[in-house]
């Protein structure tokens, strides 16, 4: 009977190679970073695509609600960039916007940058 409670015990709290590879990933804050950039990129381009959509349907019927533009340009700023560059260039959707067609970028830019700057100086200046 104790050799059952020990083998129970130790199954439970021993991770299976299986679960190594998602703790490796997901333990690690580059890994949480990648998950995070691929996900909110995909919801973008989907948002962006989604909001194309509505904007064809809107002209036959009027009662369909379209995504904010403020909630459009949010995305791009919690690290949706690149999504929205892809989505705005797949969808033709917001490219005669100045807010989008230069905005966008320059959070791209910013958010390569800023970061590259402050590996620069926390590793290579100070």
């Amino acid at each position: 009977m104790n050799t059952a409670f020990l083998a129970a015990k130790k199954s439970l709290f021993t991770p299976e190679a299986h679960n190594d590879l998602i703790w490796a990933v997901i333990g690690s804050p580059w890994g949480l970073l990648a998950c995070w950039l691929v996900l909110i990129n995909v919801i973008t381009f989907l948002i962006f695509g989604l909001d194309k959509w509505k904007a064809k349907r809107k002209e036959k019927n009027e009662a369909i609600r379209r995504i904010p533009e403020k909630n459009l340009l949010l995305l791009p700023v919690l690290g949706g960039s690149v999504g929205a560059l892809l989505g705005m260039k797949v969808f033709r959707h917001k490219t005669l916007h100045r807010a989008f067609r230069l905005g966008v970028p320059v959070i791209l830019a910013l958010q390569i940058l800023v970061p590259f700057g402050l590996w620069l100086y926390f590793q290579v200046i100070r």
